[in-house]
């Protein structure tokens, strides 16, 4: 074989195998024959990381990890969560097993917000969080106070493809008390948060995670009604190997402002990006990154009993964005009475108060373009509850199911699952995996409507004990979108936290040998 060759597909392969979710794309003038010089592989390697979930000695805190059975896997490969800066059980480092340089300099830098002091426990390696035993089935881990350390987790061979980790933590009383959710993230260099507050009754934090071997240095913008707000303080954050680093939105401006787009980048290394938004009234929730500019934008799953739902959108570009505002409700799409459009000036965030938009129906929120497509990102701000018992999560645009995505820790009672079809119609099948502890999957398909949301109902394993996945897969039609609510009331309080589910990117595309050697050797 040509050795250039030897070279191009080694070259991806490693790329699939480091990133877990590399892709080689066809240029858009591609012909016939470039198409097929792909195949599709399961990814052999992931990493997701888990920002510390709560300065609350109240919180309890749930893990909960699931990788689906993919096809084309072999039978080795492991998985695990560590904390930042922590060491796994057999002494080899959380990202990379085979990676051991750096080690001296973490243990000195360890003891930031979100690690432990050198990583070890009396002079002991710590023990993994999870570790997964088997694709197919969940497991879980709990944690308890304010303590618990933000989390560094690398999955390999068969657990790689699809793995998902759950992190939901419940607060009984005091500022932002309630049902926070996230599921972990892969690391990136670039994230939009539109949604995010420095309100006198909120109190958000971004929080930086670096799975790596090397420093990360990232800069965190805020952008308000008027434009970007000035300041240096948000500037050259360095957040050290294999560490987490919390900033207070509020302490990066000098004045409060209601609504905010927050927009992390990174100069150098990678981070996971979250924002956990706390409300002395509103309780509080974690946002997730919105996906990224696009001209039209789907925001799916807003509780059918929501009191107050708050979009709040931004536009990246030089070009102001005239939007069109759409619910897809059960039985089709309606736009809500004086909210038939939404102008976002370029550069400026934009807010718009929907009320109890979805009135008693399951429902999702379309943004398309009026005329010329601008890009933006965007979020709903969603309250649940009246009076002093109200609770509040976050809804950012999602990109679609693609070809499967999941959600981890469902339980018996207490989980919905929203399926929304904004353009044609599309058949789903949802299968619900085996219990934590026991119980057998099962599996429903769906058939929905172009145009429509539809909260269906879940399967369920037989027998089931502890908590379950579900795996969401398009068997025909249009793109799908989707997103799980998972609630728990506490003292009348109505306590939720929902998760969108964009296509796990459990396969990579790479290049087939024998196209790769006829075309370079012609």
């Amino acid at each position: 074989m040509n050795r250039t060759t030897v070279s191009l597909i080694a070259g991806v392969t490693a790329l699939a195998a480091v990133t877990g979710f590399a892709s080689m794309s066809e240029p858009q003038a591609a012909g016939e024959d470039t198409a097929k010089a792909a195949v599709q592989l399961p990814v052999e390697r992931t990493s997701l990381l888990c920002p510390a979930p709560s300065t609350s000695d109240l919180a309890e805190t749930a893990y909960t990890s699931f990788t689906p059975v993919t096809k084309g896997t072999g039978e080795g490969g492991k998985a695990e969560l560590v904390a930042a800066g922590a060491q796994s059980a057999d002494g080899t480092d959380a990202k990379d097993e085979n990676e051991k340089q750096g080690s001296e300099q973490d243990d000195k830098k360890d003891g930031e917000q979100g690690g432990k002091k050198d990583g070890k426990k009396d002079g002991k390696k710590e023990k993994p969080v999870l570790t997964p035993k088997e694709p197919g089935k969940p497991v879980t881990a709990k944690a308890s106070g304010a303590e618990s350390p933000a989390l560094v987790g690398t999955a390999e061979g068969r657990f790689a493809p699809g793995w998902a980790v759950q992190q939901t933590t419940q607060v009984e009383a005091g500022t932002g008390r309630g049902l926070l959710g996230t599921s972990c993230s892969a690391p990136d260099t670039d994230f939009w948060f539109p949604g995010a507050s420095t309100a006198k009754e909120r109190t958000d934090y971004a929080h930086l995670t670096n799975p790596d071997d090397s420093a990360a240095v990232a800069d965190i913008e805020l952008y308000g009604k008027d434009g970007v707000l000035k300041s240096t303080v948000g500037e050259g954050i360095k957040i050290p190997p294999h560490s987490s680093e919390t900033v207070l939105l509020s302490t990066l401006i000098d004045e409060p402002e209601t609504n905010l787009t927050v927009h992390v980048t990174v100069r150098s290394g990678r981070v996971a990006a979250a924002v956990q938004a706390l409300d002395d009234a509103l309780g509080g929730d974690w946002l997730a990154p919105s996906a990224g500019p696009a001209g039209s934008l789907v925001l799916p799953g807003i509780p059918k009993d929501a009191t107050s739902v708050r979009l709040v959108a931004f536009v990246p570009g030089e070009a102001d964005a005239d939007l069109k505002v759409r619910l897809a409700s059960p039985t089709g799409t309606i736009t809500p009475a004086g909210h038939e459009t939404l102008h976002v000036k370029a550069g400026m965030t934009a807010a718009v108060d929907l009320g109890d938009v979805t009135r008693g129906e399951a429902g999702s929120l379309l943004l398309t373009p009026t005329g010329k497509s601008t890009p933006v990102v965007a979020a709903l701000r969603v309250v649940r509850g009246k009076g002093d018992k109200q609770e509040t999560a976050f809804i950012p645009a999602t990109g679609p199911v693609g070809a499967r995505a999941t959600a981890a820790d469902n339980r018996a009672k207490g989980s919905t699952l929203s399926l929304v079809a904004p353009g044609r119609g599309a058949k789903v099948e949802v299968t619900a995996s085996a219990g934590s502890d026991g119980g057998t999957a099962a599996s429903k398909t769906y058939t929905l409507k172009a145009g429509t949301t539809q909260n269906v109902d879940l399967p369920v394993p037989a027998g089931l004990k502890g908590t379950y996945a579900l795996t969401v897969e398009p068997l025909s039609g249009g793109p799908v979108h989707a997103s799980r609510m998972l609630e728990a009331a506490e003292g009348g309080v109505p306590m939720f936290t929902v998760q969108t589910l964009p296509d796990d990117r459990g396969t990579v595309k790479v290049p087939d040998a024998e196209q790769d050697l006829s075309v370079l050797q012609k």
